[in-house]
């Protein structure tokens, strides 16, 4: 199965991890390093699945997420917040901004694959 996703985080030791654990599942991987970025590459793109840090310059993950589902043609896009947050606040408010689903860092490469086919399934 392969799947489009954009990643959207402003540590590019992240970007990195994330590319690495994607690619050799067969994903095609477009990174951005902040909302602001995020929004212009996914301009372009038609993404199975979008990942998302929640704190970023310029505009961090809620904001990024409130922009990417007011697009029509993103509105059923599933969005994964990865995130060192684990509060149960900021994940109803990421769940109530339109995020499909959340996993905090560090991730497990294995079950970052499997989620992903999953909200993209």
């Amino acid at each position: 199965m392969s799947l489009n996703i954009l990643a959207v985080d402003d540590s590019r030791t992240m970007r990195d991890m994330i590319r690495m654990a994607l690619t050799p599942a067969g994903f095609t991987v477009h990174l951005a390093d902040d909302g602001v970025h995020g929004l212009e590459v996914l301009g372009g793109l038609e993404p199975d699945v979008i990942i998302t840090d929640i704190n970023m310059p310029r505009m961090d993950g809620f904001g990024f997420i409130d922009a990417v589902r007011d697009q029509d043609s993103h509105r059923a896009t599933p969005i994964l917040v990865l995130t060192t947050e684990s509060s149960p606040e900021l994940k109803m408010r990421a769940r109530n901004a339109g995020a499909t689903g959340w996993i905090v860092k560090p991730f497990d490469p294995v079950k970052l694959v499997k989620a992903l086919q999953m909200v993209a399934g």
